[in-house]
């Protein structure tokens, strides 16, 4: 048997009980799992996946979306000359 070292860590039981849920749907030990993670990271170097922002959540997706169309001029938004006028529209 070939010899093995131990790791230990601390994660949150939730996040764990769903790691465990995937890799199970793949056939995988949380245990093989982190193998195949080591494995790859090895192989490629570093980590074996794109790093990003984190996703924002559905109500800032959409005002990000949003904003993007309004400076694209695909929706008209009203203009105002200071915020004391935007204030004034909105106690409207």
């Amino acid at each position: 048997m070939a010899k093995t070292a131990a790791i230990s860590m601390r994660v949150e039981p939730e996040l764990k009980s769903e790691a465990e849920s995937v890799f199970g749907s793949l056939g995988l030990s949380l245990t093989e799992a982190i193998n195949v993670f080591l494995h790859m990271s090895v192989i490629e170097g570093g980590l074996p996946f794109e790093v990003k922002q984190p996703r924002y959540n559905v109500e800032t997706e959409r005002a990000i979306d949003e904003a993007r169309n309004i400076m694209a001029g695909r929706i008209n938004a009203p203009a105002y000359e200071s915020a004391s006028e935007l204030f004034s529209a909105i106690d409207e």
